[in-house]
């Protein structure tokens, strides 16, 4: 299911659809955990305390860099990341076909708990898995609004 290569990042589309193919949720945390797979490598030198997610259960880091965007919608955002947990390595995936690549303020109106929803991993994760894809929301959101703040204001 995972022909496309690694490299590109993981359309939210083609994540959807793939889950709406496989009937069963064994097959469903397979599939998570072959995103997961397909993440960059994170840099020894990303691991760092900063980066490291706060109120995972599994060790999580997410690096954020960000590029100016001349729309007017802040900066553009994108993360690599990594965890100790294949099936949360997966839900990084997830969470980057989301939000990665966008800008700022569309990162602040997209709802990622909608999308859970509606991939039917609200009811699926256990609540440790819920409280950390919680946090690493909250971090991702956390970084749009902190680029947007210092993004310099165009006349």
């Amino acid at each position: 299911m995972l022909d496309r290569e690694s490299s590109d990042a993981m359309k939210l589309e083609d994540i959807m659809s793939d889950f709406e193919f496989l009937d069963e949720w064994e097959d469903r945390y397979r599939y998570i955990i072959e995103l997961g797979r397909t993440l960059e490598t994170l840099s020894e030198a990303d691991r760092t305390g900063e980066n490291k997610v706060q109120g995972c259960v599994s060790q999580v880091w997410l690096a954020t860099r960000t590029q100016p965007n001349g729309a007017g919608d802040g900066p553009r955002l994108s993360f690599t990341g990594d965890s100790d947990a294949h099936i949360v390595r997966g839900l990084i995936a997830i969470l980057f076909a989301i939000y990665s690549g966008k800008p700022a303020s569309e990162i602040l109106t997209t709802d990622a708990h909608v999308v859970f929803r509606d991939l039917g991993l609200s009811e699926h994760l256990t609540p440790q898995r819920s409280n950390g894809f919680v946090a690493m929301v909250a971090r991702i959101r956390s970084d749009a609004q902190s680029s947007l703040e210092k993004a310099p204001v165009s006349a």
